[in-house]
């Protein structure tokens, strides 16, 4: 039955991509899905108070993920680290993350960062002590750790020394190897100039002397800057077994297949929505199958750069949306209300292109929902009813 989206008249799918129902994890690459946490929509909050956790569906979209062989990245930006998920949140989803990753055997990685840092300046040893306080935590839940990108360390940092002794001294006290992660200001704009500058060549090698001098404590890199070909760039200069796990939400297939020269892992926010339909291609490319992988992969790009377009930052609420219409939880409420990021138009053009490509494994659920979100932002506008006053019949 046609649906009316604001971009005109859709014929929803009436059966899912069948990709099987799970799978042992990807043996080439080492692949981890940054997740989503999903919030209580009962709870009885104002936008100043804690974010209020639905801890059962949240735990139970990570064994979704572990049970198609995904890695899962923990407390990262996709989860709302810094957008509405304060310190005292994250370390709680960690512990809890890290206790259900040990009973059901699931690799996981968790965010080290100085969010629980209070507002205003702060000086380079409390910045240090606020990453111990939080690799602590990560390391006591049997995680690995993700050194991610400070908005602290940014805002103190006096030029590319402080980083280089900062990160040299959070490598020394981490006792497994950790990943670095770089996050580029489109996800966050208070990192402009991490690495201390914005020209993103002399960023870059600051980044590679800080794992040059400690190669023995970095596991890899992730770099989020929407860069195919500095990723690749990077990649080619990283010392050996030190790994690049994509973050490029743009440009992921590509980077994952890889060249003759090397491939990167995949450490993303779009395997979130993507999960099952990524475990599955990555699979296929254990096998050799370099275009079987770029054929499954290659036709998500599109639902991908439609979720990260600007403000980047906000592709969370798409993430989210794609969740709850494809039933991994009850509702499309976000923590801080983040619900209302995005339009109305770009949230049904994010159904159509992942209907399109079968993700939903109910079809007819995601279209109900989506009808009802219809009904109460504005009206189906093209069954008789007057377009003027967008109401329904």
């Amino acid at each position: 039955m046609t649906i009316h989206l604001p971009q005109g008249p859709y014929e929803p799918r009436t059966t899912p991509l069948d990709l099987g129902t799970g799978g042992a994890p990807p043996a080439s690459r080492t692949v981890f899905s940054a997740a989503h946490v999903v919030a209580d929509p009962y709870a009885d909050i104002s936008p100043d108070d804690p974010a209020a956790i639905d801890w059962d569906a949240t735990l139970a979209f990570r064994r979704h993920l572990w049970s198609h062989g995904l890695g899962v990245a923990e407390v990262m930006d996709t989860a709302q680290r810094g957008m509405g998920l304060d310190w005292a949140g994250a370390a709680e989803l960690i512990r809890r993350s890290g206790a259900e990753a040990k009973a059901v055997g699931g690799r996981i990685a968790c965010g080290v960062g100085t969010d629980q840092l209070p507002a205003g300046p702060a000086t380079l040893s409390e910045v240090r002590a606020a990453y111990e306080e939080q690799l602590a935590v990560v390391e006591e839940s049997g995680a690995q750790a993700i050194l991610m990108a400070s908005r602290a360390l940014a805002a103190a940092a006096k030029g590319p020394e402080d980083y280089l002794e900062t990160y040299a001294h959070l490598l020394r006290q981490a006792s497994e190897p950790v990943v670095l992660h770089w996050l580029g200001p489109m996800f966050d704009p208070a990192l402009d100039g991490y690495w201390g500058s914005r020209d993103l060549d002399a960023a870059t090698d600051t980044f590679l002397k800080v794992i040059a001098e400690h190669p023995d404590k970095v596991d890899g890199i992730k770099i989020s800057l929407l860069d195919a070909e500095r990723e690749i760039d990077v990649r080619r200069r990283l010392p050996g077994g030190v790994r690049c796990y994509t973050g490029d939400d743009f440009n992921y297939p590509e980077l994952i297949a890889g060249d003759d020269q090397g491939f990167s892992h995949a450490l993303l926010g779009i395997f979130d929505p993507l999960g099952t339909l990524a475990a599955h291609a990555v699979r296929v490319l254990d096998t050799g199958d370099v275009q079987g992988f770029r054929e499954l992969l290659d036709p998500t790009v599109e639902l991908s750069r439609h979720l990260f377009q600007a403000p980047t930052r906000f592709y969370k609420t798409g993430v989210v949306f794609l969740a709850w219409l494809a039933g991994h939880q009850d509702h499309f409420t976000m923590v801080g209300g983040l619900q209302s990021a995005r339009s109305l138009p770009h949230l049904a053009k994010a159904y159509q292109l992942a209907d399109r490509l079968g993700l939903f494994p109910d079809p007819e659920l995601a279209e109900s929902r989506m009808r009802a979100l219809l009904a109460v932002n504005g009206g189906d506008r093209g069954k008789g009813g007057d377009s003027g006053n967008g109401g329904t019949r």
